[in-house]
């Protein structure tokens, strides 16, 4: 079973801190689906993972083109369950803006990375949602703060913490 990472965003742009994740998991070995609730949300993070990092850009499809079976990065909707299959497992899944994940997606992936911004109050909001909802499902949840500019773990809930 996997574990969950809440990234309380407030000093970077979202598709700064999220850039720096894949490119870590990508480091890992890991095959990532990035979880948004909107398409257009989609369009514009593929927009701006072709430019981040400043050195590069990071691999990548939205599911359903002909490139994202072959993929390590794969943008999908909220709707579009954690893939499994000839393609290839994905190891880690990172959610968007209040994206759906459920207590299955954290059994399934060795990771999964929740990123919200911090200067929202309905997208804090959520994610306190998120984290009640997966804790009480005995998830392992890690909450990850950048508010001193470097990023340091607030809180964990571990299932023995019952």
């Amino acid at each position: 079973m996997g574990s969950v990472y809440f990234y309380h965003v407030t000093r970077k742009p979202l598709p700064q801190t999220l850039s720096m994740l894949l490119e870590k998991a990508l480091g890992a070995g890991w095959r990532i689906q990035v979880r948004a609730p909107k398409l257009d949300h989609l369009t514009s993070l593929d927009d701006a993972l072709w430019s981040w990092p400043d050195d590069g850009f990071l691999p990548h499809a939205i599911v359903g083109s002909d490139q994202a079976q072959h993929s390590p990065i794969v943008l999908a909707p909220e709707t579009e369950p954690l893939m499994q299959g000839a393609s290839g497992d994905f190891s880690c899944l990172m959610a968007l803006d209040g994206a759906d994940v459920t207590p299955q997606d954290v059994a399934t992936a060795q990771r999964v990375c929740i990123l919200f911004d911090g200067h929202n109050p309905d997208a804090v909001q959520a994610a306190r949602v998120q984290w009640k909802s997966l804790t009480d499902a005995n998830c392992a949840a890690q909450y990850w703060s950048e508010e001193t500019g470097s990023w340091q773990k607030k809180a964990e809930k571990t299932p023995s913490d019952g």
